[in-house]
């Protein structure tokens, strides 16, 4: 005999308090075993695709893993160190670029900035308080980064799990839908399908799409001269899976800076905002419909709030884990909203009618 509705909803409710609260104390302490299953379920198609040609599943993770660990050895000597110089080099000229500002606001607008307004006060500020703060900011980081501790966790425990998760991705699948209650088994399968087909959607989507935005930004900024090209582009495609704010961020900041370097140019101006146009061209109608399709169910204000609470509430994992868990109630939303579209609540008299 099934349990009752009013038991079972008490049970789920208190799995889901307690998945919150160890997230609460435990965000630092899983948080490599988060990005390990996250690396997992990004490469698990690739897996299965090698598997699919013949390939055991062992062979297919070794094969990925060899990879993967080119791709960093490549980044860490070539790409990484100039990230890092152009970063710090950034930072440490944004008093020029507020002073140089402040010289083309002066020449063209004389009454704006008179030298006792606020506007005045604030661009002389500004820059300093950028290079100090955002210096700070950046040597903090790094230097915590370089910490043994961190080491560790990134190069190390990392991608052990992600390995192992991978190697046993479709088993633990398999002993998951072995525990699921029988009576709700086939319902839970179809949520749960919905919930991957988003997710692969979305972060395997979008994730591919922030990876080509980036390299294309950060090539083709470097190309036409643009200092600190490198970094304006990692940016932009950083933050590209937000809908339209990777590229208007990276967009502004690369105009702006632009509009610095190559004042009087115009058509080294030009080509720098085309490039942004030409990325959101390429990104709307060709890499988003088809690597993430037009069915992902996640609305732009729904995937920023999920981030905003989720990143106040758990920190670093919390963002992690925030797309997820957003796609998940998106799904479990869309499923209630079905329920009770089909039920007397909202049927009524009309239900009662058919019967």
């Amino acid at each position: 005999m099934a349990l009752p509705v009013k038991d079972q909803m008490k049970y789920w409710g208190i799995a889901s308090a307690v998945f919150f609260v160890l997230l609460w104390f435990l965000g630092d302490v899983i948080l490599p075993f988060v990005l390990g299953g996250a690396i997992a379920y990004f490469l698990d198609p690739v897996a299965d695709r090698l598997e699919a040609m013949k390939f055991s599943r062992a062979a297919s993770v070794a094969i990925i893993t060899l990879v993967a660990l080119l791709v960093f050895v490549i980044m860490a000597l070539l790409v990484v160190p100039t990230l890092v110089e152009q970063a710090i080099a950034l930072f440490n000229i944004a008093p020029q670029l507020a002073q140089d500002l402040q010289h083309f606001l002066t020449d063209r607008f004389p009454d704006l900035l008179d030298s006792n307004s606020t506007v005045h006060k604030t661009l002389i500020s500004l820059g300093e308080t950028i290079r100090e703060r955002g210096g700070q900011l950046l040597q903090t980081a790094l230097s915590s980064a370089a910490s043994l501790l961190n080491v560790v966790v990134l190069f190390v425990i990392v991608p052990v799990v992600a390995f192992y998760l991978l190697y046993d991705w479709d088993h633990m699948v398999e002993k998951v839908d072995d525990l699921l209650p029988r009576d709700h088994a086939p319902v839970i399968r179809k949520l749960a399908t919905e919930i991957d087909q988003t997710l692969a959607s979305f972060i395997r989507g979008m994730g591919t799409v922030s990876l080509i935005l980036g390299t294309y930004y950060a090539a083709s900024l470097m190309l036409v001269g643009l200092q600190f090209g490198l970094v304006v582009g990692f940016i932009a495609g950083l933050i590209t899976f937000i809908p339209y704010v990777g590229a208007l961020v990276g967009g502004a900041l690369a105009v702006g800076l632009a509009l610095f370097q190559f004042w009087g140019d115009w058509v080294s101006i030009g080509l720098v905002a085309g490039i942004f146009v030409l990325g959101q061209v390429i990104e709307g109608n060709i890499l988003t419909p088809r690597l993430v399709g037009n069915s992902v169910g996640l609305h732009p204000v729904w995937l920023i709030f999920a981030l905003s609470v989720f990143g106040a509430l758990f920190g670093f994992v919390g963002m992690l884990v925030a797309v997820p868990v957003a796609a998940s109630i998106g799904v479990l939303a869309r499923f209630a909203l079905g329920q009770y579209k089909d039920s007397r609540l909202y049927l009524g008299l009309a239900a009662r009618d058919e019967e």
